[in-house]
């Protein structure tokens, strides 16, 4: 049969969706990708994944000018005529979704987070809530990425709970991921790794390694991920370059293989303010590192306070500084031992292969085949 997947981004399908793709075409599926066109297009078309372009406005926060997407959908899912759409995103999500049902395909869409649009309270978010009310009612199923995303799509009656699952994520390959012996470190490495976002706590990150500078010089803080400039939290390279000349920090600029530098660190700290549920951090779990992170949705989901990794305030640097603190006091046996409690969590709960199973046999059961 002929699958689409549907995100915002060509990178965002390779990057989060590819075991499952290539899992799917093995059993003989014809597979689609549906996005903006970006720089991973050619990565997925060698593949021999089938790519669509459609132009969305990503930086666009106003609902009613996003409704023509819908048109756009129609036009090419009507062209591609698939059995099945799998969704993620916000907007392929509610547009997409819209789209579906005028054709009668069935949807499985992916609630990989709430965003900022959801989250803060503005007219925008009203309106979105609607849409989501209103499109989410003609998918099939519905995957969230942690309890509290779910627990406020069921407090607002956007969804029928019957349909939804939380599934960890997008997954992690724990056979790629593995930990290494690391060499001596002359320096305690924290590592933070992502888009260099505000939301993502890198502020709090760079607040917290200056309190730690004025009582250690036995640790270093690295940055590791792209400056994303379309996101209007973004942090400039004049900000950054700042903080690399007041020796705050390393900039290891970005890269498309996260491993070597996971397992080249002591501790992965992300401070996020609400993830979907962090790639990241379960990488770092399935490599058996400690991490700190915040108490929010999608972080906490992944560590075990205190068993795997340590959790701090969100939007609190001095927070976060006394986890960092404890973490770098703590001996060595304690931390190999939070490590290894990680990656057990990491194959228990967050293998990749869990994750495909529970897409493949939601796809299978809404389209007999």
């Amino acid at each position: 049969m002929k699958i689409v997947f549907s995100s915002n981004l060509a990178w965002s399908i390779y990057n989060f969706r590819l075991p499952l793709l290539k899992s799917l075409q093995n059993d003989g599926h014809i597979i689609y990708a549906v996005a903006n066109n970006d720089k991973y297009v050619s990565n997925l078309e060698n593949e021999n994944f089938i790519f669509e372009n459609i132009n969305i406005n990503n930086n666009s926060k106003n609902p009613i000018k996003d409704i023509f997407l819908i048109y756009k959908y129609y036009i090419l899912y009507k062209k591609i005529k698939p059995d099945i759409i799998c969704h993620n995103a916000i907007k392929p999500n509610i547009y997409g979704t819209l789209a579906a049902k005028f054709l009668n395909i069935p949807v499985v869409n992916n609630i990989s987070g709430l965003g900022t649009l959801f989250i803060k309270k503005s007219f925008s978010t009203r309106i979105a809530k609607l849409l989501y009310k209103f499109s989410q009612k003609n998918a099939d199923k519905i995957f969230f990425q942690n309890r509290d995303d779910l627990n406020e799509f069921i407090k607002n009656k956007l969804i029928n709970e019957k349909k939804c699952e939380v599934i960890s994520g997008s997954g992690v390959d724990t056979k790629k991921f593995i930990p290494k012996k690391k060499v001596n470190n002359l320096k305690f490495k924290f590592i933070f790794i992502g888009r260099l976002i505000f939301d993502k706590g890198i502020l709090e990150f760079i607040e917290a390694l200056k309190i730690l500078n004025l009582e250690y010089k036995n640790f270093e803080g690295l940055i590791l991920g792209p400056i994303y400039k379309l996101n209007h939290t973004a942090v400039s390279e004049k900000v950054l370059n700042e903080w690399i000349n007041d020796g705050i920090v390393k900039y290891l600029g970005e890269t498309e293989n996260v491993l070597p530098y996971i397992q080249d660190a002591d501790c992965l700290v992300l401070p996020s303010y609400r993830e979907g549920l962090s790639k990241v951090l379960i990488e770092a779990s399935s490599v058996a590192i400690p991490i700190i992170t915040t108490d929010v949705p999608g972080c906490r989901d992944v560590v075990v306070d205190g068993v795997t990794g340590l959790l701090c305030k969100v939007k609190d640097s001095k927070s976060l500084a006394e986890k960092m603190k404890l973490l770098l006091n703590m001996n060595v046996e304690k931390r190999l031992e939070m490590g290894i409690e990680a990656r057990k969590r990491a194959i228990d709960v967050f293998d990749q292969n869990i994750i495909i199973d529970k897409y493949k046999r939601a796809i299978y059961e809404i389209v007999s085949i």
